[in-house]
């Protein structure tokens, strides 16, 4: 995989400022307020800053959570996984694995049906759904 540098600046050119705010400032939107949250549509779920595939619908699951929710990436390096000791909290941040932008966190042992027993909790703002055709 080719890893994506850029600037900041040039991030900033790229992105809109919330897409910006989530993905290079490890931000977080809303719950409930993204586009992917409930969404059905069957297709690949890639990177909004690189493109690079990340999920893919059949992983997806609702978690009733507020953000769009899936139990493993498409492949295990698509992503990497940081220890997170933000707002008081031990988590673990989910990174895009090509362009080191930050797409969410992933919890475990929850309970959730899952075959991984994880859940991706993923910011729609980070994604970009491509359909299958």
């Amino acid at each position: 995989m080719t890893v994506i540098r850029k600037s900041e600046e040039e991030w900033k050119v790229q992105l809109s400022p919330e897409e910006y705010r989530v993905l290079r400032e490890a931000g977080t939107e809303a719950p409930w307020s993204g586009e992917y949250v409930s969404t059905k549509t069957e297709g690949v779920y890639r990177c909004r800053a690189c493109g690079a595939e990340l999920f893919r619908s059949d992983t997806k699951f609702d978690s009733h959570c507020g953000w769009p929710s899936f139990y493993q990436p498409t492949e295990s390096d698509a992503v990497t996984l940081l220890r997170d000791t933000s707002h008081g909290m031990v988590r673990t941040e989910v990174r895009c694995a090509r362009c080191d932008s930050h797409l969410g966190h992933v919890f475990e042992g929850e309970g959730y049906p899952t075959p991984t027993d994880q859940r991706y909790c993923i910011n729609s703002v980070s994604l970009n759904l491509e359909p299958v055709e």
